[in-house]
Order: structure tokens, then C-alpha cells, then sequence
């Protein structure tokens, strides 16, 4: 079965990545930054390794981002990000085909677990079955 394995983050999030604090998240330094990329970076191989990765991404921050959405008159209405509205937004994904729902919850057990600045917030890793052409699961 195909799942999307997702991790949810914030513009301050990506703020605090790049040194810069808020009451949000502490800054993080440069070490905190390389082990955080190391571990992903070990998840990765290892999804590689057993065929279960499919696909996986970093995304790029809020700020980058472009809503579009359909106007009253029918025309696109076309906005840049960060969205003050939403508070968390997608921040990187993994496709993984994976056995069962309990082994791609080890996987996402293991996600959370990523090391992070102490304070930092904790966000949830959310999984999703994928769908098949037909509709089912």
C-alpha cells in the first residue's frame, strides 16, 4: 500500500532555521541544522535500502509560496505567501509503499524523532493512505 508521510512546519519555523528567533521557535545554529539534515538524510537510505521510498522532498518556505485561487468573476486571483491565516503548512513529504499501516507508523515514529533546538516546536507527522485509480485505498 502507498502512503503520503507528511511534516508540517511555519514561516517562523524556516525563520528560526536561518538563525533568526521568535516566540515562535529558537534559532538554530549550524549543528543543529547539519544533524537535522544527517537524520533525514538517514531516514532516506534507509526507505532507499528496503524499496519502500517512493519519493520524498524538502519544500522550500512559505514565504515562496503562491496561492491560486478562483475569483468571484471567474478570473485567478493570485497570491504570495506567507499566509498570516494559516498557521502550518506542508513542509516536506515521502511517498513510501510500505506493508502495513503499523510498519509506515514506525517510520513516522522515527520522523519525530528528529533532533531539533531545544523549545522548538513539536509537530504531529501526519499519514495518509494514497489512493488507487479505482478509489480504493
Amino acid at each position: 500500500m502507498k502512503y503520503l508521510v507528511m511534516v508540517q512546519g511555519t514561516q517562523a519555523d524556516y525563520d528560526a532555521m536561518q538563525g533568526k528567533a521568535s516566540e515562535h521557535s529558537p534559532a538554530w545554529t549550524e549543528e543543529e541544522i547539519q544533524a537535522m539534515y544527517a537524520y533525514m538524510s538517514a531516514i532516506n537510505h534507509d526507505l532507499s535500502e528496503t524499496g519502500e521510498m517512493i519519493d520524498g522532498q524538502g519544500l522550500a518556505e512559505p514565504a515562496r509560496t503562491r496561492l491560486v485561487t478562483l475569483g468571484e468573476d471567474g478570473k485567478a486571483v493570485i497570491t504570495d505567501g506567507p499566509y498570516i491565516e494559516t498557521k502550518e503548512l506542508l513542509a516536506g513529504y515521502w511517498v513510501l509503499e510500505c506493508e502495513s499501516l503499523e510498519r509506515v507508523t514506525e517510520i513516522a515514529d522515527r520522523i519525530t524523532r528528529c533532533p531539533q533546538p531545544a523549545g522548538a516546536p513539536v509537530y504531529p507527522v501526519v499519514i495518509r493512505p494514497i489512493m488507487d485509480g479505482s478509489g480504493d485505498i
